[in-house]
């Protein structure tokens, strides 16, 4: 009588196991591929070309960039743009000023200083002044002015100071704002907001939902895989029982 109820017993467990099992490997392709999807559809690789973003971003790094309008950009979002007067190719650079801001370097702590207020900036690659010519320009309603991180090299708004639009370009030549290095490998991550323009109108912008999707697609490969070998240790299981 015991023997026929541990048999009974062992069949049920194994038919419940196999069913969380399958559950389990179910959800995590849910969450492993929707994931996928779900980036696709918001996100861009793009490669940095030059050195002019170093060192938050190095030359030939890949960076991922969040699909949006450019009327969601803030002053200290790294943007994707592409504007006729600076080239055919998309470019990344750092926007410094808005629509209406006054941007001018340096102060005499040799900082970049936003409609009067100083802004420190510990992303430059150079710890000398925020930039190595001395310039000041009023942004026109609708544009963005855009600076490298490494000043002493990158050509940007202060290039273009003397076009009609004061070295800036328009919000609608953004294609995206980037939040994250993916390669190489050793200098993958999250990029933050800056704070020093955090106390600015308009304060910066709110990081993407890149976080949940890599926490979606990492929660489905450990769901399948855990799943997938639910069933040969289960098995291995039962024939040591028997």
């Amino acid at each position: 009588m015991s023997s026929s109820t541990e048999r009974t017993t062992d069949g049920h467990g194994r038919t419940t196991g196999s069913v969380l099992s399958g559950l389990a490997v179910a959800v995590g392709c849910v969450l492993f591929l929707g994931g996928f999807v779900w980036g696709a559809l918001i996100y861009r690789p793009y490669t940095v070309p030059t050195d002019s973003m170093t060192p938050t971003i190095a030359a030939g790094a890949r960076v991922l960039a969040e699909k949006v309008n450019g009327s969601e950009i803030r002053r200290g979002d790294i943007v994707v743009f592409k504007d006729a007067s600076w080239g055919d190719l998309p470019m990344v650079k750092r926007v410094v000023g808005v629509g209406g801001d006054t941007v001018a370097c340096c102060s005499k702590k040799g900082l970049l200083t936003v409609n009067g207020t100083p802004v420190e900036e510990p992303y430059l690659q150079s710890d000398g002044p925020a930039s190595p010519t001395v310039f000041k320009a009023t942004v026109p309603t609708g544009q963005l002015f855009l600076l490298g991180d490494h000043r002493n090299v990158s050509l940007d708004s202060r290039v273009h100071l003397t076009d009609g639009d004061h070295g800036s370009v328009p919000r609608s030549a953004v294609d995206a704002r980037v939040d994250a290095r993916a390669w190489p490998l050793g200098s993958v991550g999250m990029l933050q907001r800056p704070q020093s323009f955090a106390a600015l109108p308009g304060g910066t912008s709110q990081p993407g939902p890149l976080r949940p999707i890599v926490l979606a697609v990492v929660a489905g490969a450990v769901l399948i895989l855990g799943g997938a070998a639910h069933g040969p240790i289960a098995r291995r299981k039962g024939r040591g029982r028997g």
